[in-house]
Order: structure tokens, then C-alpha cells, then sequence
């Protein structure tokens, strides 16, 4: 309806999940690489829990779209099920013969099941089962699930689970009754709600998919009141832009300002009544049992004319929380606030000031984007040394001089610098992810695109990134322990380590990983080899986003 008059060519904010518009912020990206992580772990429950509307579907789709060609896939999206009818459904997905509806039992649908996945795995297959909305699963279901964890070979278990679901699913698991079953999770990833700044990477998102040339509609003020209203839930901010761009053309206004997203928070966003905790039930009938018993004495033994209790006074304001030392247009935590919007003037300029973030360099806002990235407090890295507190943490920093050719291959966020021909360097920024057209980068302005020419031209790289050393790693210069090396080629096999056979020395092998990967060929393995080993052998580390052609 106001698409036109916004000059856009679809609606950018259906709460239809359109391929389209995927947008993966650095939760999401985290949530996938738990989940890809997932695959190559040698079996197991991997749980992915968020709020309703927080992106879980997004990355279930962006996983199911990235799984390898060797994966069959069973994808349950309705599991109220009964034990045999969830057995039943998942023979149906993985195209297996099973009783007829009413004739089906457990072992019907078990021994075929279990036939088809050593089949798989004699064949270089897996088999992975994707159970969305997990959280109402019955507690039989899941015991079921747990014994479909114990069909396993010598070397690895023979079903990957996925079980994805709201915040409900993780207090499921933590019953002691389930405890057998929630010891198999080998990861799991909470998805919470965009911060502030991916709320607007978010909108500027859908509004360029959806066709704008030109600004935003919204203004500041009104971006940040999208944010607070929805909590940074993306089914909520949906709700909320397509709502106020209604508003905005029944006014025939072509900006959306802060009154009417106000106005369209009231239409679209019912606030729900919360339901009490147990613990604050039964603080609270244990205060009202407090009050009536003391009531109850003072009646008995109290003096017969009332005396008035001096009135405390109120409490002063909760002072505001130090606010994430991150720029405009990186990401650190925040809380949704879902306190209606003071009118004007309501608020003291003291509060204003009280709650405005902390100034930060640009320096230390590159570090705490990159921290983010590593699913870090943002303020982890921030400081004289982040190096150090890189080291804290379990991560080296690395700095690589490279062309524009091997940094796209090393696939992973860091601080990219360069000099151009005359020697003079540029200013930092992280490296985000690759398109067609160049590098996406960020920096205090927000992200953007170095074009590929401009990098190809440049006279040198300078790239500073972190990266996990593996456990047989003694530092620069000497020899990472060789049988890790050789059971992490017998990982990869021939295609991914290089293409040669597993009876040729390790030596060769290295060599021809290096050359595979177009690393330098010295068949020495330093943290640029060890960094493509570990993407080679997928571990969990942040990857750059990539754009179809990249």
C-alpha cells in the first residue's frame, strides 16, 4: 500500500520469512557457526534457543541452505508428536519404508532407521534432524531422542540433532529427569534481541532490499524509539517499521519521525501482562503471610489508638548502567527496554546525561567490534593492550602483510590497514565480510564497501586478526606437535588436505595443503597454515559474511 510512495519496489517489512531479506547480524552469524560447528563434532544434541520473533527460523533456514552435500536432512517443524508418531515422521523425511499409520511401532521404525544410517556412514553420508519448536516436545519424545543418540559407530554417533526452540527448551533440559540427555548437547548458542545499532543495520537492510535509493524515512529519533519499543526482537520491529510507514502515508509524509512510531507502538505492540515467577510468588505470599501475621499481633498487643508510622521516603533512581564501550554501527548487548517513551520535557537533562553512552576511540571501537565477532563482551578487548586480553581469552593476535586474493581466502574478520604506493597508510577498519564489488568494512561512519580495485591497487595489506591455536601449538618458530597433524589430515582426508593420499609423508601432505589453499610452500606450518586448517576442519570461529558471487 505505501510502497510506492516511499518509492520502494516490495513492502521491506512483511514478517513473512523471504529469503530475500535474510539479514544475519553478529548473533546470528555466532548462532550458525554453533550450529555448522555442530556437523563436523562427531554427533550429538545441539541446542539453539531465542525469545519468539528473535531470528531463530533466519538461521535455521541459513543452516539448512549451508549444509554440505554430504548431509540428508529430516526437518520436523511441528513436534507435537507422540513417540511413535515422531519415529514414523522421521523415517518419512529421510524417505525410509515404515509400518502403516496405527501398525507403526518402535521398533518398526527404529531397525530401518538405524539400517539407513550405517548405510550412510559406510558411504561418507550423515544424517542430521532438525526438530524446530523443541520446546514442546514431551518429556517420552526427548528420551526417545536420547537413545537415538546411542546408534554410533567406534568413531562417531550416526544422528546429529538440532533441536531449536524458545527459552522454554533450555529450562526443559535442565529437569533432572532429562540430565542424560542434556549431557549429549555438544553446543549450544541463546539468541538475543539486535542491539541498537544492528537495529538500524537491520532496517537500512530491508529498506535497500526492498528498493530505497535514496535515505532512510525514519529519522534518529525515531530508529532509536524502533529499537527500545520492540526490544531488538526482529518479528517486533517488523510489526513496528510496517506500522509506522502506514502512518506516515495515511499523513502523506514521507518521514517517519519519533511521534509516529510512538502512535504506531500503541496499535502494534500490545503489552502483554507478565506472568509472575515462582520465586516471586511465593516471595510475595510470604510478605502478605508477613504482613497478616504482624497485623495479627499488633491487634492483640498494640496499643488501642493507632500511631502513624513515619512515611519513607522514595527511593532515589536506579543510577543508569555504565553504557558498552562500542561506536555507532558495531554491536555490544543491551537490555530491551520496554518502558513506554517519556513525553517531552519528562526527563531531566541529568538522566539524559546519565544514560548517554561513553565516548570511545576509534581504536578501541574496532576491538570491540572484533570482540563482538567472537562472541566477546565488547568491552573484553578495549584497552592499551587488547593483545593481552586477546590472551585471556584463549586467542593470539596475528599480524599478516598479504594481498587482496589471500585475505579473501582466509575468511575471517580482523583490523585491515594498507599503504598505497607512496608508503601512506590508510585509517583501520574491520573487515566484515566480501561481495562482488569489494570488501565490507566498517568503521566509526558505519559499514561500506572498498571496492575491489582499490584494494587490488593498494601497495600493501596490513591485516591484524585473532585466531584459537590449536592445543599442539608452542609459539613462532617451533614445531607444532605432529601427531595432532596427522589426525587432523586424517580429518580432512585426500580432497580437503591437499589431494594426496593418506600413505604419503606428513611433510608432502603440508605442502600440498599450502599450495591447495594458496598459502606459501614450506611445508612449515605457522598460524597462516594453522588458520586454514582450522576453517578446513570447521572449527567454531567467526567467518566473513559472504554475497552470492563473492
Amino acid at each position: 500500500m505505501y510502497a510506492r510512495h516511499f518509492g520502494l519496489e516490495h513492502p521491506p517489512f512483511s514478517i513473512a520469512p523471504d529469503p530475500r531479506f535474510l539479514y544475519l547480524s553478529d548473533h546470528h552469524r555466532e548462532a550458525l557457526a554453533h550450529l555448522l560447528y555442530g556437523l563436523d563434532s562427531g554427533g550429538g544434541v545441539v541446542l539453539l534457543s531465542g525469545e519468539i520473533g528473535a531470528g531463530k527460523t533466519t538461521v535455521c533456514r541459513a543452516f539448512l541452505e549451508q549444509m554440505p552435500a554430504h548431509c540428508r536432512v529430516a526437518y520436523i517443524f511441528n513436534p507435537k508428536l507422540s513417540v511413535v508418531e515422531l519415529l514414523t515422521t522421521v523415517c518419512e523425511e529421510f524417505g525410509l519404508p515404515h509400518p502403516p499409520a496405527g501398525e507403526a511401532t518402535v521398533k518398526g521404525c527404529v531397525d530401518p532407521l538405524n539400517a539407513f544410517l550405517l548405510e550412510g556412514h559406510a558411504a561418507g553420508r550423515q544424517a542430521v534432524l532438525v526438530i524446530d519448536e523443541a520446546q514442546n516436545l514431551d518429556a517420552a519424545v526427548l528420551e526417545q531422542l536420547r537413545l537415538l543418540t546411542n546408534l554410533e559407530t567406534r568413531e562417531r554417533k550416526l544422528l546429529q540433532i538440532v533441536l531449536i526452540g524458545q527459552p522454554e527448551l533450555r529450562e526443559l533440559l535442565a529437569r533432572p529427569e532429562l540430565e542424560q540427555l542434556a549431557q549429549r548437547v555438544i553446543a549450544r548458542y541463546h539468541l538475543g534481541p539486535l542491539t541498537e545499532a544492528e537495529t538500524r543495520h537491520y532496517i537500512a537492510h530491508r529498506l535497500a532490499i526492498a528498493g530505497a535509493r535514496g535515505g532512510s524515512p525514519f529519522d534518529a529519533e525515531a530508529l532509536r524509539l524502533i529499537h527500545r519499543r520492540s526490544g531488538g526482537v526482529p518479528r517486533r520491529i517488523n510489526l513496528l517499521a510496517d506500522r509506522a510507514l502506514l502512518a506516515a502515508y495515511a499523513a502523506d509524509r514521507s518521514r517517519v519521525d519519533r511521534r509516529t512510531v510512538a502512535q504506531a507502538a500503541e496499535e502494534a505492540l500490545a503489552r502483554p501482562a507478565r506472568r509472575p515467577s515462582r520465586r516471586r510468588l511465593l516471595t510475595g505470599l510470604g510478605l502478605l503471610l508477613t504482613l497478616a501475621l504482624g497485623w495479627g499481633l499488633g491487634r492483640s498487643f498494640g496499643p488501642a489508638d493507632p500511631v502513624a508510622a513515619p512515611v519513607a521516603a522514595p527511593p532515589p533512581p536506579v543510577a543508569a548502567r555504565e553504557a558498552p564501550t562500542t561506536p555507532a554501527g558495531t554491536s555490544a548487548p543491551q537490555a530491551p527496554d520496554s518502558a513506554p517513551a517519556a513525553a517531552p520535557g519528562e526527563a531531566s537533562a541529568a538522566a539524559r546525561a546519565a544514560s548517554a553512552p561513553a565516548a570511545v576511540s576509534p581504536q578501541d571501537a574496532l576491538w570491540a567490534a572484533l570482540a563482538r565477532r567472537w562472541g566477546l563482551p565488547a568491552k573484553s578487548l578495549v584497552g592499551p593492550e587488547p593483545c593481552e586480553a586477546a590472551a585471556a581469552h584463549g586467542l593470539r593476535c596475528q599480524r599478516l602483510e598479504l594481498r587482496a586474493d589471500t585475505l579473501r581466502r582466509l575468511d575471517r574478520p580482523g583490523l585491515l590497514d594498507w599503504r598505497d604506493a607512496e608508503g601512506r597508510s590508510s585509517q583501520p577498519v574491520l573487515l566484515r565480510g566480501w561481495s562482488p564489488a569489494g570488501a565490507d568494512v566498517e568503521d566509526a561512519a558505519g559499514p561500506r564497501i572498498l571496492p575491489a580495485p582499490r584494494l587490488a591497487s593498494a601497495g600493501r595489506l596490513v591485516f591484524l586478526t585473532l585466531w584459537r591455536p590449536t592445543p599442539g601449538y608452542r609459539g613462532p618458530g617451533r614445531a607444532v606437535d605432529e601427531a595432532l597433524l596427522e589426525r587432523a589430515f586424517a580429518r580432512l582426508g585426500p580432497a580437503q588436505g591437499g589431494g594426496l593420499p593418506a600413505g604419503s609423508s606428513l611433510r608432502e601432505r603440508i605442502r600440498a595443503f599450502q599450495r591447495q589453499h594458496g598459502l606459501p610452500v614450506d611445508g612449515l606450518v605457522g598460524p597462516l597454515t594453522l588458520m586454514h586448517l582450522n576453517r578446513a576442519l570447521g572449527a567454531p570461529e567467526p567467518r566473513l559474511d559472504r554475497r552470492p558471487g563473492a
